[in-house]
């Protein structure tokens, strides 16, 4: 793992020295570990989700190192950061896409299950989150970070806690604060009960 871990911290280095053949040399050796945290986000998406993790992990791939003039990542774990907020953004677009008029946002998929009391579509559930997690960030940037990490890219707190420089404990307390102010404020727009 250490060795993977070096050739993409020097193939990241290589893309900002704006080697040309670089980033062909990134995409086998993370899009594995991309892959899954695709699929884990996915996992936990409502029904009625169209996009599937390989686009989903081309599409943040092809935003994080197809741009010109590119991006320096300091770490393999920025590099991961990045792209868990680039999947983030995609995931919203898609879902504001889906909202739209012209592509049937009016129109909401009614499950004929007696059971299900209120329905609400993955679009807007999303979009709730993504404006409640704005609203976090503004209060406390790196709690809302750190909520885009293990939610967007699906990563384990230990992970996520290393890659915004936070100890366990410290990890934690991060993460029950968040989900608690996320909660209380999507309680208020009426998307939690």
């Amino acid at each position: 793992m250490s060795a993977i871990v070096n050739d993409v911290t020097g193939i990241l280095s290589a893309i900002e020295g704006g080697d040309p053949q670089a980033a062909a040399q990134l995409l086998p050796l993370v899009y594995d570990e991309l892959r899954k945290l695709a699929a884990a986000k996915l996992a936990r998406e409502k029904a009625g989700q169209t996009l599937q993790p390989t686009a989903l992990v081309h599409e943040a791939y092809l935003r994080l190192v197809g741009q010109v003039g590119g991006r320096v990542w300091d770490s393999r774990g920025h590099f991961f950061a990045a792209a868990a907020e680039a999947m983030r953004r995609i995931l919203i677009e898609n879902a504001r896409r889906k909202r739209r008029q012209k592509r049937g946002g009016a129109l909401r998929r009614v499950q004929l299950d007696p059971a299900q009391l209120s329905y609400s579509s993955p679009a807007e559930d999303l979009l709730d989150l993504n404006d409640a997690l704005e609203c976090l960030a503004a209060e406390d940037p790196q709690a809302a970070q750190f909520v885009k990490l293990r939610y967007f890219a699906g990563l384990p707190i230990e992970e996520a806690a290393e890659m915004v420089g936070l100890s366990r404990s410290a990890a934690c307390a991060h993460w029950a604060y968040a989900r608690a102010w996320l909660h209380r404020r999507l309680r208020t727009v009426g998307r939690v009960s």
